[in-house]
């Protein structure tokens, strides 16, 4: 099925890709705060986007916007959709074969809930942030959580400044920062028949 929302990525695209054998892996890509359009927009900012599968189920785990110090609020935006995207074919074509997007929302109160659905927008789970929620074999969560990101950002610009490396693989200069992230959960069966490969992306769009 052909991504419905190719138009506004197009517009506000932020891409990471895997490729991902259907062996035990942990697979990551990371791209914090670079681009100046996702510094306009930080809920728009992709930070890292994690895919594992672990016995029958395939876990994601996208995060996104600014580092967070404790106390400080998530990064909810009602006008962005998050997108997880599965290319599935025998030979990968960069096509998405089966999408997964979750969109947020506040209600009369002012409380924020989340929305994850299918391709075609049906909703495959729904409720409040910060908890788990589960549906069938589906189940996910998003919320504020201790960013995993790993950077020594001091031997970072001391390399640049000085050209010599400077780096200090104990000192982790984003360690006890917050971000937002979107956790999803479903049966591996349901994204890929068992023994094959796939590439895996998420993005995020303006609506």
């Amino acid at each position: 099925m052909k991504n419905r929302y190719a138009k506004p990525l197009q517009q506000g695209l932020r891409r990471l890709s895997l490729l991902l054998l259907l062996t035990p892996f942990l697979a990551h890509a990371a791209d914090h705060q670079e681009a100046p359009r996702a510094s306009a927009q930080l809920s728009a900012d992709i930070g890292d986007y994690y895919a594992w599968h672990s016995d029958s189920q395939l876990n994601l785990i996208l995060t996104f916007g600014t580092f967070n110090a404790p106390g400080m609020p998530a990064s909810y935006d009602s006008n962005l959709l998050y997108g997880f995207h599965f290319d599935t074919s025998e030979t990968a074509d960069g096509e998405s074969d089966m999408d997964l997007y979750v969109r947020f929302a506040q209600d009369d109160q002012g409380a924020w809930g989340f929305r994850v659905s299918d391709s075609s927008d049906n909703a495959l789970i729904q409720g409040a942030v910060e908890t788990v929620l589960a549906n069938n074999d589906i189940s996910a969560w998003a919320g504020l959580a201790d960013d995993p990101f790993f950077f020594d950002q001091t031997g970072f610009v001391s390399t640049v400044s000085t050209g010599t490396i400077s780096f200090d693989p104990a000192r982790d200069d984003v360690a006890g920062l917050n971000i937002t992230a979107i956790v999803i959960q479903v049966p591996l069966d349901s994204v890929v028949a068992s023994g094959s490969s796939l590439q895996t992306w998420a993005t995020t769009a303006s609506q």
